[in-house]
């Protein structure tokens, strides 16, 4: 066995562990996936939206939350980081909308950030849970009373949502759509082990004191979302998801803004992954499995695209090596042992995880029942294994460059 062989075979390995993991957690808890524990208690909650520049979103946000249909939520703090644009004035519009609900204040400056606009919200909090909803996000009505029951638990410290994409009119976007339903799927399993590593900013929910104890979010890291949560795990405090509490997020439409968002995302994980290296294989789940299950993704992420462009090299140099030699020996270009259609160990290794990885994305769709989107079609889904994903390890490859070359901004 040559090294390269054995190389792809420990990648096999790696990935093929992550699947048997995740049908078995599959397996286990598939009857309660869609389950969301009864409210014996009508927490109080507050709403926190960090808006910079969002004037054609902001007020369809602000309707949504207000009009969610939980009956206890006490305030929405609406954060404007000083936007250039009408975002203050269309705030100040709906706190005459919905007097004694909705509360506009502005940062004393510029942040940068969102985290920043968050933080300075959060001092307007006096409820025992607070919910954090992005300035371009809208949750489905009834998605914060699906998630209040989880807080039930003590030892329950956020709640996360599923996530889904709000405009679907290209092809990027449907590409995204497919995406995050299998995104919020993985995250869903993930609970059941104990290690959902982000609470995404379009809806997430935490247990107040808990939040405080943990000195809200890090204004320095680009994924603030992915980072307080791995303080969470850090400190003792579970992770729920609630997978009917449906939140539609605006997507990048255009694959610059797409590129700049995913660059913006894995620097920002390799930020948290940076802060907490002393927490590798120390005790807790953030050390055992989620910072090692963040570093695997990545390499069978880039093992596999390396693998893949190896593998179709080889090949054309090969054939065009061959086809040059038969030109100018006079002999046939193609010959039937050239049509053998035997493939190696490595192809059928290939093949069960293309199969593995359609499977769990099927899976993905059948968990998502939305009213407005109709099921993405097989092209779609098609497309999405065989072009979509293989651009995401050139991603993570530039977003590393950029790490290392300390190009970290929004």
């Amino acid at each position: 066995m040559d090294f390269l062989t054995g190389v792809y075979l420990g990648y096999s390995f790696l990935a093929f562990y992550y699947i048997i993991l995740f049908t078995l957690i599959y397996l286990q808890n598939r009857k309660d996936i869609l389950k969301v524990p009864k409210i014996t208690k009508k927490y109080s909650v507050s709403c926190v939206i960090p808006c910079y520049n969002e004037e054609e979103n902001i007020g369809k946000t602000i309707d949504s939350i207000a009009k969610n249909g939980y009956k206890n939520l006490k305030k929405i703090i609406v954060v404007d980081d000083r936007s250039t644009d009408n975002s203050y004035e269309i705030m100040k519009k709906y706190e005459k909308k919905y007097p004694g609900l909705v509360i506009a204040v502005q940062t004393p400056k510029n942040t940068g950030k969102a985290a920043g606009a968050k933080n300075y919200g959060s001092k307007f909090v006096e409820t025992e849970l607070i919910v954090f909803t992005d300035a371009d996000s809208f949750p489905e009505k009834g998605a914060i009373e699906k998630m209040v029951g989880f807080f039930d638990a003590e030892n329950t410290g956020a709640v996360t949502s599923s996530v889904l994409v709000k405009n679907r009119s290209n092809f990027l976007l449907r590409m995204q759509a497919l995406e995050y339903m299998v995104i919020k799927f993985t995250r869903k399993l993930l609970e059941y082990v104990d290690s959902i590593y982000v609470t995404p900013g379009p809806l997430a929910m935490y247990r107040a004191k808990y939040f405080f104890n943990v000195g809200g979010f890090d204004e320095k890291n680009l994924t603030e979302d992915i980072e307080i949560t791995w303080r969470f795990l850090d400190a003792g405090y579970d992770v729920k998801m609630s997978l009917p509490s449906r939140v539609y997020s605006v997507a990048p439409r255009r694959a610059k803004e797409w590129i700049k968002q995913r660059i913006r995302w894995n620097v920002g994980g390799i930020q948290s992954i940076i802060k907490h290296k002393n927490k590798f294989f120390r005790k807790g789940i953030l050390g055992f499995f989620v910072l090692p299950f963040f570093i695997v993704s990545w390499i069978i992420g880039i093992s596999g695209l390396a693998f893949f462009i190896y593998r179709a090299a080889r090949e054309v140099i090969l054939r065009y090596a061959s086809t040059t030699y038969s030109v100018g020996a006079n002999t046939a270009v193609l010959s039937l042992q050239d049509l053998s259609l035997n493939p190696d160990i490595l192809f059928y290794f290939g093949m069960m995880l293309f199969a593995a990885g359609l499977i769990f994305t099927f899976l993905s769709i059948f968990y998502e029942k939305e009213k407005e989107f109709k099921r993405p079609r097989i092209f779609d889904v098609m497309v999405y294994m065989f072009f979509y994903l293989l651009v995401y390890p050139v991603i993570i490859l530039t977003s590393l460059y950029k790490a290392l070359k300390g190009e970290i901004k929004w």
